[in-house]
């Protein structure tokens, strides 16, 4: 296994990286260490493969260096790099049966036989294609030669790194659930350096030690599960992690209070003084926004606390666990989480857990490291 070191990596697809439109990823510098699970998120287009495939060697980046345990690897083609990589869609070959595409990875390493033998028994196991395991592939499934891609991928034991490229789309849904954590299962076993590319925020949560959000060809942010949850950096990520996400409202500040209108929110921390609201004025210090996710706003009967934020209801959704209850403060939208078997006030009113409200300067955290100042 490796580190992987991104170097000022920045990749353009057009003959000029200053004249374009068309920067895939800008500036990034990153090191994942050795042994570690992580994921790439993002929506389409904001550069995860194009990241991936420069790491894996079929790409070349504009600029940066790439190093693997501190050895530029930048111009090394991909057959050079010791790379297992796992693609959207299946890549075996169909003539061979499911034990020998496993088998082949090994037989070009020149790994010995009874060594070749045991692996791919082991792997043929874990993703439960024993019985499989003489069938011709041409005369099997999609989802099942996808499999069979994840294991040509999880069979070496000897890569630098596995990289997955969005690896479970033509997996039925109902097996999506066990190879993800078959694949969390043989990180935790092997501790194969694995990088994991997808848009389902789920995929990249239930199988990373840490995520990298990326947006437009920038990283916005990276860290844990938990980290991108409950402190997510940028208003981008708040809202696309989480089920629903992040609710986002613009408000002004003044001390121990964020102002969304005519209403007064408290606050864990004092920020400055400002003015001009959701706009850059010249007067003021940015655009600002309140962010707070829908499970932690508390809603209550109106008539109980008059302090607390009244709202109309909007609409009801029933889930079972728990409900989603939209509401209108003034003319904006908030999305709230209401546990089973919680009452919805017929007059409601909404109170925010101060600790858990986030202010958002030109959509970035405030007082952040990366933020403005």
């Amino acid at each position: 296994m490796a580190s992987i070191v991104l170097d000022g990596i920045a990749h353009s697809y057009a003959d000029e990286q200053s004249q374009d439109g068309n920067t895939a990823l800008k500036s990034i510098h990153h090191e994942w260490e050795d042994g570690g699970a992580y994921a790439l998120l993002g929506p389409s287009g904001c550069g995860k493969t194009t990241l991936l495939n420069i790491i894996s060697g079929l790409l070349t980046p504009s600029r940066g260096r790439v190093l693997f345990n501190q050895q530029d690897v930048t111009s090394l083609p991909a057959e050079q790099r010791n790379i297992a990589q796992v693609f959207q869609f299946p890549v075996v070959y169909d003539t061979m049966t499911v034990a020998e595409n496993l088998m082949f990875p090994l037989r070009m390493r020149k790994l010995a036989k009874v060594d070749r033998d045991a692996r791919v028994k082991e792997v043929l196991s874990m993703l439960g294609l024993a019985d499989l395991a003489d069938r011709k592939a041409r005369r099997l499934s999609p989802d099942i030669k996808q499999k069979i891609s994840l294991g040509r991928g999880l069979v070496r034991t000897d890569a630098n790194a596995i990289l997955f490229d969005e690896p479970l789309t033509v997996i039925d849904p109902e097996l999506k659930w066990q190879l993800r954590a078959q694949l969390k299962k043989v990180h935790q076993q092997f501790s194969h350096t694995m990088i994991y590319v997808t848009h389902d925020q789920t995929e990249a949560l239930t199988f990373a030690d840490k995520v990298m959000v990326m947006l437009e060809g920038e990283v916005l942010q990276i860290g844990t599960p938990e980290e991108l949850f409950n402190s997510p950096a940028h208003t981008f990520v708040g809202n696309f992690i989480g089920s629903p996400g992040m609710n986002i409202l613009p408000c002004e500040l003044n001390g121990p209070f964020a102002s969304i209108g005519a209403h007064r929110i408290p606050l864990a921390q004092v920020y400055p003084a400002t003015t001009y609201p959701g706009t850059t004025h010249p007067g003021a210090r940015g655009r600002l926004e309140l962010g707070i996710r829908p499970e932690y706003i508390d809603l209550v009967a109106r008539e109980e606390n008059s302090n607390a934020l009244p709202a109309t209801i909007k609409s009801i959704e029933d889930l079972g666990r728990f409900k989603i209850v939209q509401l209108m403060l003034d003319h904006h939208s908030i999305q709230v989480l209401v546990p089973e078997g919680a009452p919805v006030p017929s007059s409601p009113a909404m109170v925010f857990r101060p600790e858990h409200v986030k202010i958002y300067r030109d959509s970035v955290l405030y007082g952040s490291k990366t933020g403005p100042d």
